[in-house]
């Protein structure tokens, strides 16, 4: 987002932008995300137009318990995978030139990287507890079981699905 607006500018849409995520409810957020669009609009209409078309994936988050939001409006363990892939290839790169002959030596060495960043979420540190996970599908179980409103089903098939999505992601596993 900041790429295109000046640097002057970059610290005020940067600071509008967080609020959004500081908002306390999804409507709180959806209505910071409308206000924010309408205050950027005639100075830089880019990003108010990429922040409108954006908005349901921008709080996608909200759809979780409050308990999850901090981590999983976070890009930290995806900036980790990141940074551990390009110390790898750094400490690849020291040794004598051949070492990536080609471009599928170094989509190996990443992906082997991935597969063992993967295993220790799935085994070891958890980014996500078990205990915090059972959260999730309480509350989505407890989300079906009420009687909704004519006005909210629309919001509720789209976050189902979003869910439905969720839960047809294959895990990544090695034997």
């Amino acid at each position: 987002m900041l790429g295109h607006v000046t640097k002057a500018q970059q610290p005020l849409v940067s600071g509008a932008i967080r609020g959004i995520f500081t908002a306390t409810s999804a409507d709180e957020a959806r209505t910071r995300l409308r206000q924010v669009a309408d205050q950027l609009a005639p100075h830089a209409p880019k990003v108010a137009r990429l922040l409108e078309d954006a908005e349901a994936d921008l709080l996608a988050f909200y759809a979780f318990p409050a308990e999850h939001w901090s981590k999983l409006r976070a890009t930290n363990p995806l900036e980790r995978v990141n940074r551990e892939i390009g110390r790898r290839t750094d400490v690849v790169g020291i040794f004598p030139v051949g070492i990536f002959p080609n471009d599928a030596a170094l989509l190996r060495l990443a992906g082997m990287l991935l597969i063992e960043q993967n295993d220790e979420w799935l085994v070891g540190r958890r980014y996500l507890s078990e205990a915090s996970m059972a959260l999730v599908l309480a509350h989505e179980a407890q989300a079906q079981a009420q009687p909704q409103p004519a006005g909210d089903r629309d919001h509720d098939a789209a976050t189902q699905a979003n869910a439905l999505n969720r839960k047809e992601v294959p895990q990544l596993t090695t034997v």
